[in-house]
């Protein structure tokens, strides 16, 4: 597992101006793990942070002072080094208000089957990500107006194509396959998916779940194979198969989960 930085000069970030930064998370399958540390899966900055958020948006989560998030460790090893060969490689956006760390369980799994897997942060709405120049918490209050949802959505689908343009020069590029490119998302990171997928040949696959896809018109003849997913307990249902209802696509249904 490997954390880099990537910042795009050519963007100003809509939240707090200045030079757009991201952070991600690569895994990878490993060539070995001898003498490496298992992952945490939040810095200790970003456990405190967490700490007092979840439990206002993940309903259900122990309170604050009842866990020690810091303490939480992956099945990842920090900077292993990866198992000789090209392999497919998917690219992973959050739901709104969640950082990238939430999607490592699903990631370890699709790491675990010959995938290398991209975990991207978007600063300004992410509940908490540490930049190389400090913590940088949500600008969310509550569920986003119109207004500010579309900006969240524009904002990661320009986060998108930067890590699609920048994934050649990663460390880690020898053993990622170029010509084998997926995306996916949950919530808006599935909205976010969909739309970055639709203006760009190299992606092969999208996977959407439970994001919303009424922002912008999509193409009835969308290429790439398309996933979408949706729970039984989402509030929004109405929404997602009123938007969803043009989309050719593989259609999954959870029945008893929750968005």
């Amino acid at each position: 597992m490997r954390t880099v930085h990537l910042t795009d000069p050519a963007r100003s970030d809509p939240w707090v101006g200045g030079v757009r930064e991201v952070m991600l998370t690569v895994l990878y399958p490993a060539r070995s793990v001898r003498g490496r540390s298992r992952a945490p899966q939040l810095t200790p900055d970003e456990a405190a942070v967490f700490a007092e958020y979840a439990p206002h948006v993940h309903p259900g989560l122990p309170g604050p002072g009842t866990v020690d998030w810091g303490a939480v460790l992956t099945h990842g090893y920090v900077g292993a080094p990866p198992l000789p060969g090209r392999r497919p490689v998917l690219v992973y956006s959050p739901g709104g208000g969640d950082s990238r760390t939430l999607g490592t369980t699903l990631a370890e799994d699709l790491a675990s089957h010959g995938r290398v897997v991209v975990l991207v942060d978007h600063p300004g709405d992410a509940s908490q990500v540490e930049l190389p120049t400090g913590m940088r918490t949500t600008v969310l209050t509550g569920p986003p107006d119109p207004a500010t949802f579309r900006t969240m959505v524009d904002t990661r689908i320009a986060d998108l194509r930067l890590v699609l343009d920048r994934l050649g020069d990663l460390p880690l590029a020898p053993v990622m396959d170029p010509c084998r490119i997926g995306l996916y998302g949950h919530s808006a990171g599935g909205t976010a998916a969909v739309y970055t997928a639709r203006g760009d040949r190299g992606v092969g696959a999208v996977a959407n779940l439970e994001g919303y896809l009424d922002l912008y018109p999509t193409p009835g003849g969308f290429d790439p194979p398309l996933l979408l997913f949706r729970t039984g307990g989402f509030e929004g249902a109405a929404r997602i198969e009123s938007s969803w209802a043009s989309l050719p696509g593989h259609r999954a249904l959870l029945a008893d989960a929750n968005h």
